[in-house]
This record gives C-alpha cells, sequence and structure tokens, in this order.
C-alpha cells in the first residue's frame, strides 16, 4: 500500500510497476481508497488458415506427446 501523496510524487514510476504486473493500493490517512491495476490487453483473433498451413509444413513427431512430456520431466530430476 501506497499513500496518496506518495503516488502523486511518483505516479511515473508506478505506471511501470503497474505495467509489469504490479497491483498497487493507495491510501488516504490510512485508509485504502483506490487500486491501481493493468488494463486487460485485447487477444489477438488466430487466423486458422495460417495456423493449419503451418502445422501442414512441420514433420510428424517421432514419439508421442506422453512419451515426450515424461522424457522431459525424467531428464529434470536428474
Amino acid at each position: 500500500m501506497i499513500n496518496l501523496a506518495h503516488a502523486k510524487a511518483h505516479l511515473s514510476d508506478l505506471v511501470d510497476r503497474v505495467e509489469a504486473g504490479d497491483s498497487i493500493d493507495i491510501t488516504r490517512r490510512g485508509k485504502p481508497v483506490a487500486r491501481l491495476t493493468a488494463v486487460a490487453k485485447p487477444r489477438q483473433r488466430i487466423d486458422a488458415t495460417v495456423l493449419q498451413s503451418l502445422t501442414a509444413t512441420m514433420p510428424p513427431q517421432a514419439e508421442s506427446s506422453a512419451d515426450l512430456v515424461r522424457s522431459m520431466r525424467d531428464g529434470d530430476r536428474y
């Protein structure tokens, strides 16, 4: 929590922190009165045609996804 006077003096720094993922509560006389949070960014639509053309050019995998994940998991243990 940050008091209002500090928030006024350091707004640019606080916005940088919020942009990086922080959420900041602002207080007045010790009581929370506002919260700074990042604006949700709109998601981009996936073009199915582009995705299909990309995956069509990929070679088939020799092992199943379950075997791949298992080998990655086991390799991280040791």
